[in-house]
């Protein structure tokens, strides 16, 4: 029915010219008193004809508004496969979308150019930063500086944020799923930080959860990483932050300043930082974007449940019940 809408809506021109002629040779007939009949006739023929002809017209745009359809999700491809031209008109149209299509994919090649660059650069940077970054813990490892050891572990941090962010958005990022032991790898993550656990007198309940999950060490074990730090980050000084399984779920609770409510809708956006962030000044609402990801390319899930001053509690999903291992 949207469709005869849109074709009598299309046709409205020549149906209105056609009433306007019925109204003349009315007016002729009646105006010069001649027989009924004949107009009557005339007019039934004229009918049948106009639907016989409003049809097959009908029908074309039907068929015509199929091939644009199929046209319309093919719209990414670099040349449409475009039907014979029916007119000059429509051969002019072809004409200046083909050259929309060229323009199209010389930009596209020139973008994904200038992005592999960009990427490149920031990839070969973010490998030569570390070679400072290690000279200066080994020249650390000579004198207990405890503080700035806990500054260049940031370092070495957003450095790997940078690494899994360029290798996040390539195409070429591959994961590997296997079973994976999960207390190692909440272990390993726990001694990673355990100079800022120190430092901010912070104390950690670890319970181990006894699992093995399905998924990718390396991309898991970045996620609850950058939870820890950020518990770490809100928690004050003589907090505690808690690490423990609970069913197909892996909880990181912390006794920080907590989200407002407000926020916890978009704590996962891309550069949202919050109420937090605006008052912390170094927030780069990056860390829980990348963790959503991450999460959801393993086919895990995500939550957060927080209160000002009550503290935060993320909840990672680490079920796989479409592939049914754990």
């Amino acid at each position: 029915m949207n469709l005869l809408s849109a074709y009598l809506k299309r046709q409205w021109k020549l149906l209105l010219l056609l009433s306007c002629f019925a109204a003349v040779l009315t007016g002729v007939f009646y105006l010069y008193q001649m027989p009924a009949e004949p107009l009557l006739y005339g007019g039934a023929l004229c009918l049948v004809l106009g639907a016989a002809l409003f049809s097959v017209s009908y029908v074309r745009f039907c068929r015509r508004h199929r091939e644009l359809q199929w046209l319309l999700l093919r719209a990414r491809e670099q040349s449409l496969p475009l039907p014979p031209p029916r007119g000059l008109l429509e051969e002019d149209y072809q004409s200046l979308l083909e050259a929309v299509c060229v323009h199209r994919a010389a930009l596209a090649s020139e973008n994904d150019s200038r992005l592999q660059d960009m990427t490149d650069y920031y990839t070969l940077w973010a490998h030569q930063i570390k070679t400072p970054i290690a000279a200066m813990g080994l020249l650390l490892q000579e004198e207990s500086r405890p503080e700035l050891e806990a500054e260049l572990l940031k370092i070495r941090q957003y450095v790997d944020m940078v690494l899994n962010y360029l290798r996040l958005g390539s195409s070429s990022t591959d994961y590997v799923l296997r079973p994976c032991p999960l207390d190692p790898l909440l272990r390993q993550a726990a001694r990673k930080y355990a100079r800022m656990f120190i430092l901010k007198k912070i104390s950690l309940d670890f319970r181990e959860t006894g699992r093995t999950v399905l998924t990718d060490e390396k991309w898991l074990a970045f996620v609850v990483e950058q939870l820890l730090s950020n518990a770490l980050k809100y928690t004050p000084e003589g907090g505690t932050i808690r690490v423990y399984g609970d069913g197909d779920t892996l909880v990181i609770a912390d006794s920080g300043i907590g989200i407002r409510e407000e926020d916890i809708p978009r704590v996962f956006e891309k550069g949202f930082t919050g109420f937090n962030g605006r008052e912390d000044k170094k927030s780069t609402g990056i860390g829980l974007y990348l963790c959503r990801q991450v999460m959801d390319r393993l086919n895990h899930g995500i939550t957060i449940a927080s209160r000002p001053g009550q503290g935060t509690l993320v909840r990672l999903d680490l079920s796989r019940k479409a592939t049914g291992v754990e």
